[in-house]
């Protein structure tokens, strides 16, 4: 072992080092305890065997120094020598503590035995150490799993409730995301959300929702598109209904969106579409905090958040009466407005970027990057349809073509063929004969699918204008769309 012998008395310190030699020790000598500190160093000791009483500094201060010090022998094990008369110093120093305490004159025998158990003491602290470094890395490792399981988790249920494709570049979008963060906070304040069709308005409604925790799992978000209702369906819709109040109704009733919701989040998309006289029930049940089904005789009490969301200026709509004031001002306590993709630039490419993965990745394709080029026409091109536009437009790239870049030449494909739905040329218009199929396959299912979920969201999900814009009959809709595995709107 490598000791460090302390001792002012300068014969009997060489006498007892010579002595330690022989047995195979490797022996430093200093006469007090700052000596025996400077002995520090650059070197370890794994016992030190000090006298108490010394000039400068006794035993006693270098054992406290030592222990509360970062030295490289703060782990030496330290034993102290005392005359008979000075073993209240000597069990002092146990409970600073020193290892042992030794009497003087020592006795060499007793003192082989105590480094003999000190040497073991050594053995045993090393074996700790190595034992608790080995668990150590052991914990990080599992840890570190364990972690990127649950961000695997968390990522997984991102998606399912539909927050999964956030991305956040531009100032303006850090900005929404940030107020998005308070208004999580406080369920109490209703939030309107304006904003082009596919800027991602129910996004954020899903995002102030769930946020980035995970303290509002298993409560209900009920989503209602207002434009999808006839309005003679609208309150019931909302409110439920009682059995036998109207014709057609289940004889047991049915619970609205607002019980549906209930501890949760009722979102409604579309909300200048809701009919004038829905607009005074709905502002009664969002002050009061109670309403009644249609039909029914008794109140229910109701504990939902509400955030709406337009695509038009409900502004207009006030002054035009066609929206009541109370209602707007009550709605608007909190407001968000999210700018066309265009007006925010940064957002784009990291956009088609996680497209980009997230479709390759489904339909087994190749598609890694975007080249320079291909993200230079993505950000210049007007993206009318925003961030819905843009999906369906990488979307249609990966379902088209495998490659592990996307190029403009896959843009320009799609954006010649002028495949994309819209109002200003039906489909029953289209120069099909200018159509370019892909040269190596084409998913006709996936094609049909693909079809059939953008006009469905041009049309605000809305079955019927669907319908009879493919020209389809609304039961072969329904059809097909139930053999869609990804029916998902932005």
């Amino acid at each position: 072992m490598n000791i460090l012998l302390v001792d002012d008395e300068q014969d009997s310190r060489h006498y007892l080092a010579k002595f330690l030699e022989k047995w195979g020790h490797t022996v430093v000598e200093t006469g007090d305890g700052k000596e025996a500190l400077a002995a520090f160093t650059g070197q370890e000791f794994h016992l030190v065997l000090s006298d108490i009483r010394m000039p400068n500094m006794d035993g006693l201060q270098l054992l406290r120094s030592l222990r509360s010090s970062s030295l490289a022998g703060h782990n030496a094990d330290i034993v102290l020598f005392t005359a008979f008369s000075d073993v209240e110093s000597a069990v002092e120093a146990l409970r600073a503590g020193a290892y042992d305490y030794i009497l003087k004159p020592v006795n060499v025998k007793e003192l082989l035995v105590l480094i003999d158990s000190v040497a073991e003491h050594q053995s045993l602290k090393i074996e700790n150490q190595r034992l608790t470094h080995k668990f150590n890395e052991v914990l990080a490792a599992e840890t570190l799993d364990i972690r990127e399981e649950l961000a695997r988790i968390k990522q997984a249920y991102y998606k399912i409730v539909g927050i999964g494709d956030i991305v956040v570049s531009s100032p303006a979008m850090r900005s929404i995301y940030e107020q998005a963060r308070i208004l999580y906070e406080d369920r109490n304040i209703p939030v309107l959300i304006e904003g082009g069709t596919g800027t991602g308005k129910e996004m954020i409604a899903r995002y102030i929702h769930y946020g980035d925790h995970d303290q509002n799992i298993g409560l209900p978000f009920v989503d209602i598109n207002c434009a999808a209702l006839s309005s003679t369906l609208f309150e019931s819709e909302l409110f439920g209904y009682e059995g036998g109040a109207f014709s057609g109704g289940l004889s047991s009733g049915q619970k609205g969106k607002f019980e549906m919701a209930e501890g949760g989040t009722l979102f409604l998309d579309e909300i200048s579409e809701i009919p004038p006289s829905l607009q005074a029930k709905l502002l009664r049940v969002i002050q009061e905090k109670e309403f009644y089904r249609v039909g029914g005789i008794k109140k229910k009490k109701t504990n939902v958040r509400i955030i709406c969301a337009t695509n038009v200026d409900i502004k207009e709509k006030v002054k035009q009466g066609e929206f009541r004031r109370d209602l707007y001002f009550r709605l608007n306590t909190a407001h968000l407005y999210l700018p066309p993709l265009n007006q925010r630039p940064e957002d784009i490419i990291p956009l088609a970027a996680m497209f980009l993965r997230k479709f390759s990745q489904e339909k087994g394709k190749s598609f890694t990057s975007i080249s320079k080029e291909a993200g230079s026409l993505l950000v210049k091109h007007i993206w009318a349809g925003n961030i819905r536009e843009l999906k369906n437009t990488i979307e249609w790239v990966v379902l088209m073509n495998d490659d592990q870049e996307l190029r403009p030449a896959h843009l320009n494909m799609m954006w010649n063929n002028n495949t994309s739905l819209s109002h200003d040329e039906p489909a029953a218009q289209m120069d099909w004969h200018n159509f370019q199929l892909p040269p190596d396959r084409l998913p006709l299912e996936e094609f049909n699918a693909f079809i059939l979920r953008q006009a469905l969201a041009m049309h605000n999900g809305n079955k019927t204008q669907t319908a009879r814009y493919l020209g389809l009959s609304l039961r072969s809709l329904s059809y097909r769309l139930s053999k869609d595995t990804n029916p998902k709107i932005v």
